[in-house]
């Protein structure tokens, strides 16, 4: 049986992720895999729509009407969310225009697929966070803990300590650890960025115990890993934060009520350095945000802030203090921040 011949399309998709996506975007392998699993799905959902194999595509299967369709298969048979169905989409149209450089001559069906808009959906919901007492709960090691119950508590811990994406903590190796005065961890963020973020002595001491556990270790080691010595991935670390918090339940019923994920860690961070008054640049730094504007949304999900505005309207009702003013209220927080 002999092998299709690499087409336009074939040519045009290992182009695109063997130089343009890499080399010329910058882009992380997260956002590469990403994109690759969108094309991925389309590739399929387009063979079994012309009754071809996927070796067999050629551009003419990447059309505008093909593209809608298969948004419309996704969000009723896979039935994806209108946020994954809008992901996808935007991965489709950077290869499309990828693909009007690469072929000219294909750009007015190209031009149609670009122009097929994002779908609109409700808004988000409130920012989901932990209060003091819960989070307390999820750092209280049971009596005669594991050794993966400990590195269970160094790995919530330095996630509420430095409100780092989960994938930011799970690519951190020993060497990026920083375990003598000045404490502090270095962290890859999004589009290869490096920052550098301060931890408090007691997640050193954490750290520094789950490093000596795991022993012989090197610079280059995973500074968090499985049962298996693997690096942790991301599924492992949910998983294992609703163990936690199924574990806790009893104790905090509040936790029943509440969604919570890897992200509401970073969440949590975010609205408690809010509330101990830290400013919204600094907040945006600490959490390795490229501009204030996703800073800025924790504001409407503090409602201490919105009782402080409240006790300003109506004085004689609530005793009134300013937004910002770093407090005694603050200055436990920070306090308690610092016991984490």
């Amino acid at each position: 049986m002999t092998r299709p011949a690499p087409n336009a399309l074939s040519r045009c998709i290992v182009r695109f992720f063997q130089d343009y996506l890499p080399r010329l975007r910058g882009l992380s392998a997260h956002t590469i895999h990403s994109y690759r699993d969108a094309l991925v799905l389309y590739l399929r959902f387009a063979a079994a729509r012309g009754e071809r194999r996927i070796e067999d595509l050629d551009f003419d299967d990447f059309t505008a009407a093909a593209v809608g369709e298969f948004l419309a298969h996704l969000e009723a048979e896979r039935e994806n969310s209108i946020g994954t169905r809008n992901a996808r989409l935007a991965a489709l149209h950077t290869f499309a225009r990828f693909a009007a450089g690469e072929c000219p001559e294909r750009l007015t069906e190209l031009q149609r697929v670009l122009g097929i808009p994002f779908k609109r959906g409700p808004r988000r919901g409130p920012v989901e966070y932990l209060e003091e007492a819960e989070v307390e709960a999820l750092l209280k090691l049971p009596p005669d803990p594991t050794p993966l119950e400990r590195r269970d508590q160094a790995l919530f811990a330095l996630m509420f300590n430095t409100g780092a994406r989960v994938q930011e903590v799970l690519d951190l190796t020993v060497g990026d650890v920083r375990l003598e005065p000045p404490y502090q961890v270095r962290l890859r963020g999004k589009g290869g960025k490096t920052r550098s973020c301060p931890i408090w002595a007691r997640t050193a001491v954490r750290l520094r115990e789950l490093i000596e556990q795991s022993s012989p270790v090197d610079g280059d080691t995973p500074l968090f890993s499985n049962r298996r010595g693997n690096k942790l991935t991301r599924f492992g670390v949910r998983y294992l934060l609703n163990k936690r918090v199924e574990a806790c339940a009893d104790a905090v019923p509040t936790l029943r009520a509440k969604r919570i994920h890897p992200h509401s860690l970073r969440h949590t961070t975010a609205i408690h350095l809010l509330k101990a008054g830290v400013d919204f640049a600094t907040i945006s730094q600490w959490l390795g945000h490229a501009t204030l504007m996703p800073t800025m949304e924790y504001a409407r999900a503090d409602i201490d802030a919105k009782r402080q505005a409240l006790a300003q309207v109506f004085p004689d009702v609530m005793p009134a203090r300013k937004i910002g003013h770093v407090g005694p209220a603050q200055l436990d927080m920070v306090k308690w921040m610092r016991r984490l």
